[in-house]
């Protein structure tokens, strides 16, 4: 299990980012959450396998819905545990 914090920057709010992310979430059996920031980017945490927590973050970085994402942070953090995937 790993968990990965992700920070996506450009056109990443009101383009239905946050529930294209937390359905391919479910898809890859990935708990965490997504929420808009006040700085106009998303951030997320994503707890899973390496597998899919790598295959999610490789989903932000392909523009989600109608997203265009310019860059995007990743950071490791220690594994909490969390299940489900909620969007704030």
């Amino acid at each position: 299990m790993v968990r990965c914090r992700v920070i996506a920057h450009g056109t990443v709010q009101g383009v239905f980012f946050r529930d294209s992310t937390r359905r391919e979430a479910e898809r890859h059996g990935v708990s965490g959450w997504a929420a808009n920031e006040p700085d106009g980017t998303v951030q997320m945490v994503f707890e899973g396998s390496d597998e899919a927590v790598e295959a999610m973050i490789a989903f932000v970085r392909d523009s989600p819905g109608h997203s265009s994402v310019s860059s995007v942070d990743v950071s490791h953090e220690p594994v909490e545990g969390v299940s489900g995937f909620s969007t704030r």
